[in-house]
């Protein structure tokens, strides 16, 4: 059906009959629905919006990007409006509201009811990438003394509109959270069993001010659905779900990613961010790296005499600079993304170390080993050539491990974004250092 859609968009010959018939079919995913939007133009997209079925709507806009969202509540009604943000979870609206602009946003909150936009106003107030940032209220919650007849009819009561009631939360009547109990637990319970009696006391939960990826942590750790959000006093105020867990890991992964090839982290997708912030986010890093080069011509400056009696040294810097700094991105590559998913800690600093020191070891044998070979066939057969430039690859090869593995954890201890020191920073360090030891290891062996 979503085939068939896409073909009369791309043909040019819509039956808006036919497309209202196929957005009712209940085999029709809201997910696939949203990407059909992705394919039409401005005009289309408002026209396409108001066919959908009402029951459909609300998470349909909840999957489309924030420039068709935006589009949408410009041309729809204040009731209309206010209508598909009552209908959204609250997390969904407050992620909506977060990428839109100030006047869009304030007719959005004129026309939500009053208890909602408290309750966004709320959420909106935490720190970015907080667990509140990213918590929905609307949750399955219980009372202790409650029995699970009662828990039955609670659910089927509230159950529609919360976002998930497959583990449902146990409090006191000050909200103070006591336990969890799940959906599982309560079916193959008597009717007549106490919520307190059969509920897990083993809770794990975060507070509202815990960073999202440490919350991204546990979920993973625990193999979680869901997790209970909680303030100071432990009094529970919501639930974090996987799906916006899995949207935290994508963040942050790509944050990662962004920090490791040396570029500001943007919020913003490639295609849809302006080539001047696109630039901004470039320019600093390469102009740190630039400065930082001036290291390596000091390095070649001060070893210019060198280089004069004996200028065939200069064909082995681009080789010895590549190996390693290649050496050294894969060391902090694993590193970082050890210390990402748990496998790594601080504590195993010099386990690290010491495996890096032996990785090294092997991979300077088995690289100094062809180059030597092929030095020896290339170039003469001058064996002292040879020694120089493999000892030398050796070495930087090992110090590039041993950097590679430290300065990731390094940055750590002292709480900076250990992606930082990837592959660009790693790679100006290696540089300069490796000369420093290919010159003088040449002039140890040429009496230079």
């Amino acid at each position: 059906m979503k085939d068939e859609i896409l073909e009369m968009i791309h043909a040019g010959s819509i039956d808006m009959t036919r497309v209202k018939n196929l957005f009712s079919q209940p085999q029709m995913n809201t997910v696939d629905i949203a990407e059909i939007f992705e394919n039409l133009d401005r005009e289309k997209i408002v026209q396409f919006f108001r066919i959908l079925p009402k029951n459909t709507a609300a998470d349909v806009f909840a999957h489309m990007d924030a420039d068709q969202q935006q589009l949408t509540v410009e041309s729809l009604t204040d009731t209309e409006v206010g209508e598909i943000v009552n209908s959204l979870f609250v997390d969904d609206a407050v992620d909506f509201i977060e990428e839109m602009p100030a006047n869009v946003v304030k007719r959005v909150l004129q026309n939500v009811q009053n208890e909602k936009r408290k309750t966004i106003n709320q959420l909106l107030q935490y720190p970015d990438d907080s667990a509140g940032s990213i918590m929905t209220t609307e949750y399955i919650d219980l009372l202790a003394n409650a029995t699970v007849q009662e828990a039955f009819d609670v659910i089927r009561k509230t159950g529609l509109n919360k976002e998930t009631i497959y583990t449902c939360y146990v409090m006191h009547w000050d909200r103070l959270l006591v336990g969890v109990v799940s959906a599982k637990t309560l079916m193959l319970a008597r009717p007549q069993d106490k919520i307190g009696n059969i509920m897990d006391t083993n809770i794990v939960f975060a507070y509202t001010t815990d960073d999202q990826e440490a919350v991204a942590a546990l979920f993973k750790k625990y193999d979680l659905l869901a997790m209970p959000v909680v303030d100071k006093e432990k009094r529970l105020v919501g639930i974090i779900t996987i799906d916006d867990i899995v949207e935290v890991i994508e963040e942050e992964n790509t944050e990662d990613f962004e920090k490791m090839g040396a570029l500001n982290p943007s919020d913003e997708p490639y295609l849809k961010t302006s080539i001047i912030k696109l630039a901004r986010n470039r320019i600093l890093w390469l102009l740190v790296l630039m400065l930082s080069a001036t290291v390596t011509g000091g390095v070649i400056s001060s070893f210019e005499h060198s280089l004069a009696v004996l200028p065939i040294l200069v064909a082995f810097i681009p080789m010895l600079m590549d190996t390693g700094g290649n050496a050294g991105s894969q060391s902090s590559t694993l590193i970082i993304r050890g210390m990402a998913v748990g496998e790594i800690t601080l504590k195993d600093i010099i386990k690290v170390i010491w495996r890096e020191i032996r990785i090294g070891t092997l991979c300077g044998i088995a690289l100094g080993l062809v180059n030597f070979v092929r030095i020896y066939l290339m170039n003469g057969r001058d064996l002292l050539l040879c020694t120089a430039v493999t000892a030398s690859l050796f070495c930087t090869i090992l110090m590039a491990k041993s950097v590679g593995c430290m300065l990731p954890m390094l940055a750590k201890k002292l709480k900076i974004d250990p992606a930082i020191m990837a592959a660009p920073l790693i790679t100006t360090i290696v540089d300069g250092t490796s000369l420093i030891v290919y010159f003088s290891i040449a002039k140890f062996i040429f009496k230079l």
